[in-house]
């Protein structure tokens, strides 16, 4: 029997546990800061083939190619919803990052630039990608507990034990059709919560690029990844 090795993050904010598997295979058990370790390892056992089931799922766990960082200076790019844009240090009238045909970094954010775009990216990812969670899932006719932005260095998506849907803002940075693949793929756990045919037949139904979208993450996931 496989073992199965996981780290526990405690919090007496927490009421409930939860069980996330990253996408460099780690599992982390989320768990109020009181319940006891027996408790929680009987849910553990419980859990246990569903979590073996996302260790073994192929497509999320690629190793990571491409070194981190760019410096964010003039003439650099960034991407936005599958799109570069070129970096300029320089005036806004809201005194905010603003893109038009570029990026434009306020000069007195300059030393701030890498943490105001990435404040920028999180606001975007709330505004698009939480309003398609909203389209799909009526399309698919599910509903969920809450939907949320997250940062996750290894997940692009994950819909929880208690039906809560989560998404990388590192998303916003990919193409529409690839966002929208995403969202599918994690309400589409509502309805079967395992990688079964039946669960591809509903995600290809209502992502019918999802095969172009799984080779855009293999092939440009990394690319997300990057450290801003």
């Amino acid at each position: 029997m496989m073992e199965l090795v996981y780290t526990i993050r405690r919090s007496p904010k927490r009421k409930t546990l939860t069980i996330t598997v990253e996408r460099d295979r780690s599992v982390v058990v989320h768990a109020p800061e009181k319940m006891t370790d027996e408790a929680l390892q009987q849910i553990v056992d419980s859990k246990r083939q569903w979590v073996l089931s996302k260790l073994l799922h192929p497509q999320k766990y690629q190793e990571r190619m491409h070194p981190p960082g760019k410096e964010l200076v003039n003439g650099e790019s960034a991407p936005y919803l599958g799109k570069d844009y070129r970096i300029e240090i320089g005036e806004t009238r809201s005194g905010k990052v603003e893109l038009s045909r570029i990026f434009t970094i306020p000069a007195a954010k300059r030393e701030q630039r890498r943490d105001v775009l990435r404040e920028w990216y999180i606001e975007r990812a709330k505004e698009t990608i939480l309003d398609r969670v909203k389209l799909h899932a009526k399309e698919l006719g599910v509903t969920y507990a809450a939907s949320r932005i997250v940062d996750s260095r290894y997940r692009w998506g994950s819909c929880t034990l208690k039906n809560s849907v989560n998404f990388n803002w590192r998303l916003i940075k990919a193409p529409m059709f690839v966002i929208d693949y995403v969202v599918v793929h994690e309400l589409s756990h509502l309805l079967e919560p395992n990688h079964t045919e039946r669960f591809w037949s509903i995600v290809r139904t209502n992502s019918p690029r999802m095969e172009r979208a799984k080779s855009w993450l293999k092939e440009q996931g990394q690319l997300l990844e990057q450290e801003l």
